[in-house]
């Protein structure tokens, strides 16, 4: 599902910076959001949009990484946002995107709530949504 967002045009229109983050247990596991975003970065139409507003923040669980721990625990102490170099999460201004295991969503929709995000949808826009698509 990031893929396609990251490949849109318009996210670059709509979006002064997109982060991709992406947490396994394994580093091996980190490839595939590594090698889209590279491709999209390197394109030859979409790499002017995305050049300086797409990144990434890949994190291990089992392994030693330049980042490491679960991306809740990232966000909840705030070293995802010390990483980055940007703000904690603000409604005014951060919109979310969340894909991952059953488990994993409830724990980041948690987070995006106690940051005063609201959960949306395609037919009703808010500050995050939920990837329905692998939510099983």
């Amino acid at each position: 599902p990031f893929a396609s967002v990251v490949r849109d045009p318009e996210t670059y229109e709509k979006f002064d910076e997109v982060i991709v983050t992406h947490t396994c247990r394994e580093a091996a596991e980190l490839d595939y959001s590594k090698e889209i975003v590279e491709e999209t970065l390197n394109h030859e139409f979409l790499g002017e949009l995305a050049q300086g507003k797409l990144r990434r923040y890949g994190s291990c669980t089992r392994e030693d990484y330049e980042y490491k721990g679960r991306i809740t625990d990232l966000i909840e102490s705030g070293k995802l946002f010390e990483d980055l170099g940007v703000p904690p999460l603000n409604p005014e201004t951060d919109r979310v995107m969340i894909c991952g295991s059953m488990e994993m969503i409830q724990d980041v929709k948690d987070l995006m709530l106690k940051a005063g995000l609201t959960e949306g949808s395609n037919a009703s826009p808010a500050q995050f949504v939920i990837e329905k698509a692998f939510a099983g």
